[in-house]
């Protein structure tokens, strides 16, 4: 799949296969043209990506190739057993957890998940969890401090669910309690922003010693359409929206919301999943070393300092 901005990239990659198909057929060397073609579509590619505007960032983030939280599980990891149900009500599955093995060490991952297919998509409910998925996620968290195992999350939603029936089990009581008790837990939390951050759906896991974004992905109270369509009843503003919201990896870094940008491959993350979760791997078990050598009391200190110097307060 094409983004817009992407089309002038494709239609020069289109002009080399013919050109290496037509040196193929009629043995001419065209090793120089090819060559420099090459260099133009290199610098190109350079360009473009690092001068995307905020909504082409968000376009990236939703890319349908994208690696979702079990592709970066499944190839971060040794190891994983899936672990499910919040023991109250049903096992979500919009949010997904479990332990993993890196290299030689216990993790405890959990993540929402998104779908491939229309069918996956309903089944994960597009990535929005009810209740039930951050009861789950918080136990599984619970478990992991029991067994004093670093946690890792992975964000990636557009929203926890807001169905009526989301409303009636405690949409607000269960992310609440999540905030409450992620501040107070005991071992390294490790939080990584790997598609789309919206609203409380995201915050729900995402209180952690250390904030990382991937670089293509954004971080927000309300997405660019929904913002667009509050203020300006309509989603034709959305560009508008974005650039306002101020969403983007590079903009969390600069407001002091998040601890790091993680560099994605030229492109973005479905361009080379490998590469990209060598990098994360890498990433992850030096913030996970970081962080361990702290003591439990220190850091949870350093983490609700570090979440209530966010924002501005004016009193009257």
């Amino acid at each position: 799949m094409l983004l817009d901005f992407e089309q002038p990239i494709a239609a020069l990659e289109g002009k080399l296969q013919e050109m290496k198909k037509l040196a193929d057929e009629s043995q001419v060397d065209v090793s120089e043209a090819v060559k420099t073609l090459e260099e133009k579509i290199k610098t190109l590619k350079k360009e473009t990506y690092a001068n995307l505007t905020r909504w082409q960032r968000v376009q990236l983030s939703r890319h349908p190739e994208r690696p979702y939280t079990l592709d970066y599980i499944h190839g971060i990891t040794d190891k994983f057993v899936e672990l499910h149900g919040d023991r109250t009500v049903s096992d979500d599955k919009a949010m997904v957890g479990g332990f993993g093995e890196v290299d030689g060490r216990s993790v405890m991952f959990i993540g929402q998940q998104k779908g491939r297919n229309t069918k996956q998509r309903q089944m994960r409910n597009f990535g929005m969890a009810n209740p039930e998925g951050y009861r789950k996620a918080l136990r599984l968290m619970k478990m992991a401090e029991k067994f004093n195992k670093p946690i890792v999350t992975f964000i990636d939603t557009p929203g926890a669910f807001p169905g009526l029936e989301a409303e009636e089990r405690g949409q607000g009581e269960a992310i609440a309690r999540n905030l409450k008790e992620m501040f107070m837990l005991k071992v390294p939390v490790i939080c990584i922003i790997i598609g789309e951050g919206a609203s409380g759906g995201a915050l729900g896991i995402a209180i952690g010693d250390r904030v990382m974004m991937l670089e293509n992905t954004w971080y927000s109270v309300i997405s660019p359409e929904s913002c667009s369509s509050i203020l300006w009843r309509s989603w034709n503003y959305k560009e508008q929206a974005a650039e306002a919201l101020k969403l983007t990896a590079k903009d969390m870094l600069q407001n002091k919301l998040i601890d790091g940008i993680i560099k994605e491959p030229l492109g973005g993350a479905h361009l080379n999943p490998d590469k990209m979760m060598q990098t994360l791997k890498k990433e992850l078990v030096k913030l996970i070393d970081e962080v361990g050598t702290m003591d439990a009391e220190e850091r949870i200190m350093e983490r609700i300092e570090k979440f209530s110097n966010m924002g501005v307060v004016v009193e009257g």
